[in-house]
């Protein structure tokens, strides 16, 4: 088959690869629905994250079981099913606490930017939907495997609740899907920071209340403004830089929460500060295998249309253009048709 390789710097090819087969007996083999581009393949694609050797793309997935290991008893040929970017056993202590991306034995999920893939610990990683889904619903089912499990997995971290005032801190489609969580969650008023017109208008559609588009100081000095000098009572931090996560401690309120799911890079924090103001932080790789039952009865009821952040769709072999598009800001997230 062929599949998307990322071979240094801004340098994604679409080339032969090997089939995947199953390695281990616990292991599912799974023929792709969709797959898509996520915002954390940037790091490596735009060489923050340096790799040291050609490395296969994409760990958000979802599609049909093709064949299943010999020791895989809750997943079974032709169900159509989601999964995590970890691979995890689900039975764990870290998983029965519901921090599977903690979990004891996990694997990381990779090459899904591809017709195939392999999932490991397929039992304890995949859930499967009741029925094949129709295709109009694939977009958001495959948003769960990654983006709307995150922000849901940030505005919980947050300790969002009904009536609360939240600030979204980046506005990729992690940062929407927060907005969109944070509505589900009941708050009050829910506040994007973004700079760009499209984004505002898809935040505004999620539940988003406010918009603010300063940065720095200055988007402070305006979330505090709106909240009337306070700041807000959760904020969900989705880039991962120091400008974004100073961007969320100061604008949350004494005894407030942060959830931070974007992974960070070159961030330091300031004890001190967060000690004096009694800032809660909380968060990680997104326990995303958690939250699927849920996120799948609310897409499939059509309480939630997470896949409205797909506003690029390409075919597979086209995967290059998708990394240019998200790179130059033309796309929110690129969905692939293999």
């Amino acid at each position: 088959m062929q599949g998307a390789v990322l071979h240094g710097p801004r340098d994604v090819r679409f080339e032969q690869r090997a089939m995947p087969a199953i390695v281990q007996p616990t292991d599912a083999i799974i023929s792709l629905s969709a797959a898509c581009i996520c915002g954390s393949d940037l790091w490596p694609y735009r060489g923050i994250q340096p790799i040291s050797q050609p490395v296969p793309m994409g760990h958000e997935y979802c599609g049909i079981v093709e064949e299943v290991g010999s020791e895989v008893t809750s997943i079974t040929r032709g169900q159509f099913v989601i999964g995590s970017f970890f691979a995890s056993d689900n039975t764990c202590p870290n998983c029965q606490r519901g921090y599977q991306t903690s979990c004891q034995h996990r694997q990381s999920v990779v090459g899904a930017q591809a017709p195939f893939l392999r999932v490991p610990l397929a039992d304890g990683t995949l859930v499967p939907t009741r029925d094949v889904p129709a295709d109009g619903v694939v977009a958001s089912l495959l948003a769960l495997s990654d983006v709307m499990g995150t922000g849901w997995f940030a505005a919980d971290a947050a300790n969002v609740t009904p009536g609360s005032t939240v600030v979204v801190v980046g506005d990729g489609a992690v940062g929407l899907l927060g907005v969109l969580s944070a509505k589900q969650m009941g708050a009050g008023r829910i506040i994007a920071m973004s700079r760009h017109e499209t984004r505002q208008a898809l935040a505004r559609e999620f539940g988003a209340t406010d918009i603010v588009t300063e940065r720095g100081d200055q988007g402070i000095e305006r979330i505090r403004q709106l909240t009337n000098g306070l700041g807000a009572d959760s904020v969900l931090e989705c880039v991962g830089t120091q400008e974004s996560m100073k961007q969320a401690i100061e604008s949350t309120r004494a005894g407030g929460s942060i959830g931070y799911v974007g992974v960070p890079h070159g961030v330091t924090l300031d004890g001190a500060d967060l000690f004096f103001r009694h800032v809660r932080l909380h968060g990680g790789p997104a326990p995303v295998r958690r939250y699927l039952p849920r996120l799948i009865d609310l897409v499939l009821t059509g309480t939630i249309n997470p896949g409205r952040v797909f506003d690029l769709v390409l075919p597979l072999d086209q995967v290059a253009e998708g990394y240019r598009a998200m790179d130059e800001r033309r796309a929110i997230k690129t969905l692939l048709r293999p």
